[in-house]
């Protein structure tokens, strides 16, 4: 089974920015639509960005203009560009492979000053 492992989380500041990386351990992570997902402290988990094999993205209202999400086949790899950060943006960022149930473990990105 495919396996996702998240890294790239932390504290910025409000302002600031931070790239999310999530590593998958098998070559069909090409075939796959992948996405970001996040869950703030109280709140159900919600989709921040999809990436459909090809490459199109896909974005949230909340965050469309600041993040962005691209990958790489190659490197089996999906990032998250995560500009303009504000406290709400503080959450747990999930990677996760579309309409499976496949997850990473999470990555704390803490905004605050």
């Amino acid at each position: 089974q495919v396996q996702l492992v998240e890294s790239g989380g932390g504290l910025v500041q409000p302002g600031g920015s931070r790239r999310l990386s999530c590593a998958a351990s098998d070559t069909s992570f090409r075939l796959n639509t992948m996405g970001w997902y996040r869950q703030a402290p109280g709140k159900q988990r919600e989709s921040v960005a999809i990436i459909t094999p090809a490459g199109s993205p896909n974005y949230d209202g909340s965050v469309k203009g600041r993040f962005t999400i691209s990958r790489d086949n190659a490197k089996k790899m999906v990032y998250l560009q995560m500009n303009s950060l504000t406290p709400e943006d503080t959450a747990v960022y999930y990677c996760h492979i579309i309409r499976s149930t496949i997850w990473g473990q999470g990555t704390q990105v803490t905004v605050s000053s």
